[in-house]
């Protein structure tokens, strides 16, 4: 087995993170999982099959002895058993990473994957970024000469990384002259850099675990991170990973993910974004009953969102993990004070639901919201770190609750049509120019977000579902339309044809592509398609 880079980005510090014995211990991490990921990844797509084909999910009978069992896992370590609020961002530009470090937040979940795009520049930049904010001596000073540096006046967040999904690979890592595994590339860079630094300061590594599907996924992880420690001679069960539950196979399996985690386990997260892409994934040829309404109608109060969230802070609790709460997407604006209070009242709603419910934190995008929701934990936690003691006993969810998609209240129409093609197209054009977290209309949208846009409408074509605003069904033909009027729209908005052509034109093509109804033109991650689309030789700076 042979690794090859193919450049060395224009990032300070870039031959040192690239280093030979870097990229010897990412060729190690290729060399033991990278098959046994494949697998995985070919076992996805027999069981969604399955799954369409049935119209059904429902717990293992296989497993049902680690659902019934008695055991705990592992106890938190002393920096990650306050996690009452939770800010996420990219760990590139370091402006954005000071300012997450230093917005009050208990945790920064420090994201190499939805909210960053995955261009050579920005996953070098993360890693030198993240290593020495492991250090203390993260600085960034802007073209305008203001400085930005670490707080010491406070405590910092402590660092979550959330490496990339199994699903991404690396094209800039070449392992045999084909692609490395994007989430080994992030992991091992990030560990082999920073894990002994951060265990001897009690701050980590802690990683954030995204897109699993399967408990066998888990334990993929759980052998990395006990190869790796062993490799590095870092004490085994000092890696501690949170997991997203952001799939709909996933919230069958909560207790098996725990369990093959167990002694490297912190939590379960909601992330209520992918969470609804992965229900329409899924089930987008199973008919009338998994026809989602407008992204917008969906909220946390819909029943199946319901039992989704109670049953995991119920698993979560019994067994001794962290039940974190998902994102609240409202971002204020400084400058129209309307929106601001909007959002305020938005972001309280959610925060007092999740921490009634039994949440020991939840996750914020923007720094202005830290305090609204560390005010509303305060209130349910006082003096006490969290909240796992609280056992919920009288929760019982079946499948059909987790599967009771017809039960959302609220319709499909042509105008949440015409917002998903618009925020589609806007995010990916965006995306491709190197930002992978975007502002569109006073909503922290990121990749979650446009993949819920796009399949949405594929769903809709594919199922001729009737628009209930205007009694149109939703066609290719329709959704072309009005994919060309929002194209237009956004021309106007940018007003820089150079800048348009070079990103919202390629983007508005791979939606047409990814929105036709077609199985041939569903992909599984629409990040797959774009990220083929990057410019491997022109490296986007922020």
């Amino acid at each position: 087995m042979t690794i090859s880079i193919t450049r060395i980005p224009e990032v300070s510090g870039a031959e040192a993170i690239l280093s030979d014995e870097a990229l010897a211990f990412i060729e190690k991490l290729h060399e033991k999982f990278a098959g046994t990921r494949n697998d995985l990844l070919e076992a996805r797509d027999v069981r969604r099959q399955q799954f369409s084909d049935a119209r059904a999910i429902d717990f293992d009978p296989e497993t049902e002895s680690v659902r019934t069992g008695h055991w705990k896992v592992a106890e938190a370590p002393e920096a990650l058993r306050d996690r009452r609020v939770e800010i996420t961002g990219p760990a590139s530009p370091a402006k954005m990473a000071i300012n997450a470090l230093n917005s009050g937040a208990k945790v920064w979940l420090a994201d190499l994957e939805d909210a960053s795009t995955p261009n050579w520049f920005n996953v070098i930049d993360a890693i030198a970024n993240l290593s020495a904010a492991a250090r203390g001596d993260l600085s960034f000073t802007s073209p305008e000469g203001k400085t930005y540096a670490l707080r010491t006046d406070a405590p910092r967040a402590v660092v979550v990384v959330r490496p990339r999904g199994w699903h991404l690979p690396e094209n800039n890592v070449l392992i045999n002259g084909k692609p490395a595994i994007g989430a080994l590339v992030d992991f091992g860079l990030h560990f082999f850099h920073n894990a002994r630094v951060l265990a001897e300061s009690g701050q980590g590594p802690f990683y954030y675990l995204p897109k699993m599907e399967h408990y066998l996924e888990v334990r993929l992880w759980n052998e990395v991170f006990t190869f790796a420690q062993a490799e590095l001679g870092i004490e085994y069960g000092t890696v501690r990973a949170t997991m997203l539950i952001e799939t709909i196979p996933a919230a069958f399996q909560m207790e098996e993910f725990l369990y093959e985690l167990r002694d490297h386990v912190s939590g379960l997260n909601a992330g209520r974004w992918d969470y609804l892409f992965s229900i329409i994934k899924t089930f987008r040829e199973a008919g009338e009953a998994f026809i989602m309404p407008d992204r917008s109608a969906v909220a946390m109060t819909a029943p199946m969102m319901r039992a989704y969230t109670e049953l995991l802070v119920k698993t979560c609790h019994k067994r001794g993990a962290f039940a974190m709460g998902g994102m609240a997407a409202f971002i204020p604006n400084r400058r129209e004070p309307e929106v601001t209070a909007a959002a305020f009242a938005k972001v309280r709603e959610d925060k007092n639901r999740e921490a009634a419910d039994g949440f020991d934190g939840s996750w914020v995008a923007h720094p202005d919201l830290v305090e609204i929701c560390k005010e509303i934990f305060d209130g349910v936690l006082g003096d006490k770190p969290n909240q796992i003691d609280r056992q919920r006993p009288e929760v019982e969810v079946s499948a059909a609750q987790l599967l009771d998609v017809a039960s959302a209240p609220g319709d499909v129409t042509e105008a949440g049509v015409r917002a998903n093609l618009y925020v589609a197209v806007n995010y990916v054009a965006v995306w491709l120019s190197g930002n992978g977290a975007v502002a569109i209309h006073n909503l922290m949208e990121d990749a979650a977000t446009a993949e819920i846009s796009r399949s949405q409408i594929w769903q809709q074509i594919r199922n001729k579902v009737v628009a209930a605003d205007t009694g149109n069904t939703i066609t290719t033909q329709l959704v072309s339309t009005i994919l060309a009027e929002e194209v237009e729209r956004l021309r106007s908005e940018v007003n820089n044809e150079e800048q348009f052509a070079a990103y919202y034109q390629p983007a508005a093509e791979l939606i047409s592509t990814l929105t036709s109804g077609k199985d041939e033109d569903f992909a599984d991650f629409l990040t797959t398609p774009a990220y083929e689309l990057l410019d491997k030789e022109f490296v986007t700076k922020p």
